[in-house]
């Protein structure tokens, strides 16, 4: 049964792979000028994309492809149609169109060392944690539910950064590309504003920025000017997350959606512009230390998630199925390396 769910993952991924050089052609060639036209010509590939997730069973395949594919190529295309953002580059070729286009990375366009928190070490550390908390799972029935709530948050956080990380050092390896980090040290965060802008998931927050951020507060400005127009751009940037955050969702647990993870983005959103304002109005007579601001921060965060992002997840039985998950890729490591073993063995 796994075989076959590997076997039907690859399947759809050389659809993607298929969809994104006609895409390609579509923006090389003059017939499919930017604008109204060349959106129309990708648009069945944009519904296809939206479609692929309901294919996968495995619930870290859906949601990896969900995310990489359903929102962030489909943001990407969108783009793309009119002549904007990453995929509009004309020295593009074509594999590193399709992997700017379906993975979740971006060129780094001043390449920099890496600091301390970005080192290969740090990143082993993490996922040594990572398999630490997992075995903590197996004495779900001694810990405190509180507890339990906190250690969802490091889950995601450490999976999510183990698999972007893995995307990206691979196509860095097969292209030679200078990719951006994908997450900067959330737990460091000294506001909501930095949490979201500067540190979490910023494949998520790059792509977000010129696909909505930036047209509301376009939009606004011509109505209530550029000052304040930063507001209903935030807020609405998070509205649009908010969606997109349940559409992954809905492909992950294939049920109606209750809107608690909508609520919790707009509250964020509601949180954030009320940060903003606060910040020009005090933060240079009033400014919080970091140890108060950095537990504030990653407090609210923790509170507002188990609150509202992960009750929706739990109930649809993610833990369980992933750990199912992690369990026949641990069997399979293993029977890998006794036959790896034996083999030396025997020679």
């Amino acid at each position: 049964m796994a075989s076959e769910g590997i076997n039907k993952f690859i399947k759809l991924w050389l659809y993607i792979i298929i969809s994104l050089c006609y895409c390609y052609y579509i923006g090389r060639t003059k017939k499919t000028p930017k604008g109204i036209v060349r959106l129309l010509c990708l648009l069945p590939v944009m519904c296809l994309f939206l479609a692929i997730p309901l294919n996968i069973s495995s619930i870290h395949f859906a949601g990896t492809t969900a995310f990489s594919i359903s929102w962030l190529a489909n943001f990407k295309l969108l783009l793309f149609a009119f002549g904007k953002g990453p995929l509009s580059s004309p020295s593009l070729s074509v594999p590193r169109f399709i992997a700017l286009a379906c993975f979740p990375i971006k060129i780094q366009q001043h390449p920099s060392h890496l600091n301390a928190y970005q080192t290969p070490t740090n990143y082993a550390i993490k996922v040594l944690l990572f398999a630490f908390l997992l075995s903590v799972y197996d004495y779900t029935h001694h810990i405190h539910p509180t507890i339990l709530l906190v250690l969802y948050c490091f889950h995601v956080y450490f999976c999510l950064e183990i698999i972007l990380v893995t995307v990206a050092t691979l196509t860095r390896a097969l292209l030679g590309l200078e990719l951006e980090k994908q997450f900067n040290e959330p737990y460091l965060s000294t506001s909501l504003q930095d949490f979201w802008g500067r540190r979490w998931n910023l494949m998520a927050t790059s792509v977000l920025r010129p696909t909505a951020y930036e047209p509301v507060r376009n939009t606004a400005a011509r109505f209530i000017g550029h000052k304040w127009a930063l507001l209903p751009a935030v807020f609405g940037t998070f509205v649009v997350s908010g969606i997109m955050h349940e559409l992954i969702f809905y492909y992950l647990g294939r049920v109606w959606p209750t809107w608690e993870v909508m609520r919790f983005f707009l509250l964020h959103g509601v949180c954030v512009t009320a940060e903003i304002v606060l910040k020009n109005a005090f933060a240079d007579k009033w400014p919080l230390p970091r140890a108060v601001s950095t537990p504030l921060t990653v407090g609210f965060v923790m509170i507002t998630g188990n609150w509202l992002f992960f009750p929706p997840l739990l109930r649809c039985g993610a833990k369980e199925r992933a750990l199912e998950e992690y369990a026949v890729l641990g069997a399979f490591i293993k029977n890998v390396t006794t036959l790896t073993f034996s083999s030396f063995q025997s020679q």
